[in-house]
């Protein structure tokens, strides 16, 4: 009862640094990059709840009221993140969009907040977004920058602090988009019970670390996650680390200095930093818990890392969940895991907080052979996509949640997760089973990614280290035991087209292929 009392108000975004600050207010936020809405990279919890507030107020003299959708979409930074909590904190409904999107995309995503506000940069306005943006918004509002039809934030300093909007618990609180892998990204709309219930299992885990020591964090910020995790770290008193550049040398100094003792990331950038187990600084050395929400991650990588902390049982932990959903099942692993162990089991459910099962596709037990669907239920699940609620029920099975991935449930209960049901190639078995094998047997590579060629086969699209030739007698090797493939496609990591969480857009790169083999 205790429990659903706490789930039932609600996470309150707008008042979270406010709350922080009472506890732990000369904690600190160490950027690596300057923001638009205060200078510095190193603040303490009470001088960024301040920042919030501050903004929060100038949103309000702009016109902003609550119950009214605020976009966001502006150069990468933290502040994106800020803005979020500062919306939020007038009971207005932050919706996030990456900066990575193109401005025509943003622009078929707006009309579905329905004449939003929108806060962005002169940046964006120059280069990226049509002038259609000003007849299909309320505002426009810079961050930075100015420009004849928008309103700069900066015009509102000095404006009448506003108390904060607390909002019910199942009133909308934020909007996120999905990865956008299979085409213009879906926004799922949360509510503080939502998000609630997505930051109870990852404060568990958070339970068991005693000392704060910092935490390094490089999430997509206009994620969900962002906002749990900052929230989890501040209100438990931890020093944060936020990284816009994931570059391994870059990110190597700052470990080095700061050393950290947890480091979140997405998959891909955890790839990117498997050299870093080599460099002479250590700045993995004091990392006890590696954590990464957002897909299976390959066992390679989790053997690189693992192995480079000087910690007695440093922890790799891989949470499975999507945008709508949150994370839903959990696992950890040890430096003893194998390089070339199976990467394909993904955890189990959280007790109490969520469920998985596995629906058969062809009326038998789905298995490796003949995976299913599967299919989650959590209370952390969004409530439904901005705009396209008939796109949000195509997905919803009664209390569950259809993922759109394949796999099965071994007799332990672990899920297995073989593939995208979007990426399946017929006859080829789990694409990213493969994949694991060629980064295992393949120094090499840095991402490999299997995806249909022109003729159905299955074609490898591969990216080396310091873009590198590939050697064809090891490719050969590599590639023993495994289902048959196209000769390999090099291309350089850079030039893959990647979703605001890094992921490689499959159906993108593959239409790709497709158009360069038709020229």
């Amino acid at each position: 009862m205790i429990l659903q009392r706490i789930l039932n108000r609600g996470i309150r975004l707008g008042t979270v640094f406010e709350r922080a600050a009472r506890r732990y207010p000369a904690n600190v936020v160490i950027l690596d990059h300057d923001l638009d809405l205060a200078p510095g990279r190193r603040f303490t919890v009470a001088e960024l709840a301040d920042v919030v507030d501050d903004t929060a107020s100038r949103l309000w003299a702009a016109g902003v009221r609550p119950g009214e959708h605020v976009v966001v979409y502006k150069s990468d930074g933290f502040d994106i993140t800020l803005l979020a909590f500062a919306a939020a904190r007038i009971g207005a409904v932050p919706v996030l969009l990456s900066a990575k999107l193109d401005g025509h995309t943003v622009s078929v995503m707006l009309p579905r907040a329905q004449r939003p506000h929108l806060v962005t940069d002169q940046s964006k306005l120059d280069d990226e977004l049509p002038g259609s943006v000003f007849d299909i918004t309320s505002s426009v509002l810079l961050t930075s920058g100015e420009h004849a039809k928008a309103k700069r934030l900066a015009d509102f300093a000095g404006t009448e602090r506003v108390r904060p909007v607390i909002m019910p618990p199942d009133h909308p609180t934020l909007v996120t988009h999905t990865s956008g892998t299979t085409g213009i990204p879906k926004m799922a709309v949360h509510t503080g019970a939502s998000l609630q219930s997505r930051y109870r299992p990852q404060a568990v885990a958070m339970a068991f670390k005693r000392t704060r020591e910092p935490i390094a964090m490089h999430v997509s910020f206009v994620h969900s996650r962002i906002i749990s995790a900052t929230a989890i770290s501040l209100y438990r008193g931890f020093p944060l680390v936020v990284l816009v550049d994931d570059a391994p040398d870059h990110v190597a100094g700052i470990f080095a200095a700061v050393r950290p003792g947890i480091l979140e990331a997405h998959p891909n950038s955890f790839m990117r930093w498997e050299e870093l187990a080599d460099d002479p600084r250590e700045p993995l050395a004091t990392v006890q818990l590696f954590s990464s929400t957002f897909d299976a991650i390959h066992p390679r990588t989790i053997h690189r890392l693992t192995r480079a902390s000087r910690r007695r049982v440093p922890l790799f932990g891989q949470l499975y969940g999507q945008s709508e959903t949150g994370p839903v099942v959990v696992r950890t692993y040890t430096r003893f895991r194998s390089a070339e162990a199976d990467g394909r089991c993904v955890g189990w459910g959280f007790p109490g907080m969520t469920g998985i099962r596995v629906v058969s596709r062809d009326g038998k037990r789905p298995t490796r052979t003949s995976p299913g669907l599967v299919e989650a239920r959590s209370d952390g699940r969004a409530i439904t996509f901005l705009g396209e609620p008939d796109r949000y029920t195509e997905q919803t099975r009664g209390t569950w949640w259809r993922m759109g991935d394949l796999g099965y449930r071994t007799r332990w209960g672990c899920l297995h997760m073989l593939d995208r049901e979007i990426d399946e190639i017929p006859g080829f078995g789990s694409t990213l089973a493969a994949e694991d094998q060629l980064l295992a047997r393949l120094d090499a590579l840095v991402e490999v990614v299997i995806i249909p060629g022109p003729d159905g086969r299955a074609v490898p699209v591969v990216s080396t280290r310091d873009d590198q030739p590939l050697d064809p007698a090891a490719w050969t090797a590599a590639t023993a035991g495994l289902p048959t493939m196209s000769p390999p496609v090099h291309k350089r990591l850079s030039d893959l087209p990647h979703t605001a969480t890094t992921k490689v857009k499959r159906l993108e790169l593959a239409s790709n292929l497709r158009t360069n083999d038709a020229d």
